[in-house]
């Protein structure tokens, strides 16, 4: 994952903000968006997508819809968006880090190239995954939990829902050469049930997706799977701070447009989407869902969509998952 003093340098070249309908620009948009959503409706991905659509609803004066096309892993989204039109009226504004950079090494067939089907617009925000035990967990530290888990070997276990979360666990497990063995989860709140009532030490979840529990006390984060804080959440330590080598994960949501899409309409959507990145509401929004903004530009985009695509053939070796 790019590293803030990285992202701080080529922060300094986006571009400065092009007006649509400005001289010399391409008319855009020239009728209804659609943005393409991975999730299905009404869940915190969702609300994420529909935040930035509304956003740009009011920049542009036109209605920048959502259509859901959950499944697949994303796939079946990612796929409608790389075969759509290149007129800068079908976007998706996505979790890059997994439904373009992490597919290729969960996927043994796409229907869709993750670098070459798409214009790669810009990064918007960034957050991570937390370790999290049950809420009267005795164990208040990573290093708690550790000596615990060193003495259960295979006695113990952890739940996984997403691959972003077994991988993680797989690497702290790596670090310390714990035998927990894994328990997989189709469903959050019934992993969250089995985290509480004592049959799972830990798991690894969206911080997001889980704030409701980290409020209620039902869930203690213990850390974040990046290496530094977020900004956002200030009293979770990250990875690095609690002694976990190696564990620095750290998902990203960016805006892509299908390969083809003239520049200068990429160039306009590029500066929007940078400067609603760090409204003030749009800070606020993304401090609920435990992210920091990262408006970026097309070219940190690529090199963060190429770094993660090689993490991720390590991710699925260190975690032994199986290509489908």
């Amino acid at each position: 994952m790019i590293s803030r003093r990285s992202f701080v340098g080529s922060s300094l070249a986006a571009p400065a903000l092009w007006i649509p309908g400005s001289a010399g620009a391409a008319e855009w948009p020239t009728g209804l968006v659609r943005s393409i959503c991975p999730f299905p409706a009404g869940t915190g991905a969702d609300i994420k997508v529909r935040w930035y659509a509304k956003k740009l609803t009011e920049a542009t004066g036109k209605s920048v819809i959502v259509e859901n096309k959950p499944g697949a892993f994303g796939n079946i989204a990612t796929e409608t968006v790389a075969r759509s039109k290149p007129d800068g009226n079908t976007i998706y504004i996505a979790p890059g880090f997994s439904v373009l950079a992490a597919v290729p090494h969960l996927f043994k067939k796409l229907p869709f190239d993750p670098v070459n089907d798409f214009e790669h617009i810009t990064t918007l925000n960034t957050s991570a995954f937390a370790m999290f035990v049950a809420g009267d967990s005795p164990f208040k530290t990573v290093a708690d939990l550790t000596d615990h888990l060193k003495k259960q070997g295979s006695k113990a276990s952890y739940g996984s829902i997403a691959n972003p979360g077994l991988v993680s666990s797989e690497l702290y497990k790596a670090a310390f050469g714990l035998e927990t063995v894994e328990v997989k989860y189709r469903e959050q709140n019934t992993m969250f049930s089995d985290l509480q009532n004592g049959q799972l030490a830990f798991c690894h979840i969206d911080i997001g997706s889980s704030a409701a529990y980290l409020s209620s006390g039902k869930a203690r984060a213990l850390c974040m799977t990046s290496a530094k804080r977020l900004q956002s959440l200030p009293n979770i330590p990250g990875s690095e701070e609690v002694g976990i080598p190696g564990l620095d994960i750290q998902t990203w949501w960016s805006v892509h447009v299908p390969a083809k899409t003239p520049k200068d309409i990429c160039d306009q959507l590029e500066a929007l989407c940078n400067k609603i990145a760090v409204e003030p509401d749009t800070v606020k929004f993304l401090e609920g869902t435990g992210s920091d903004p990262l408006p970026g530009n097309s070219a940190l985009l690529k090199d963060m969509l190429a770094k993660d695509m090689k993490n991720w053939a390590t991710y699925v070796k260190i975690a032994k998952i199986e290509p489908q």
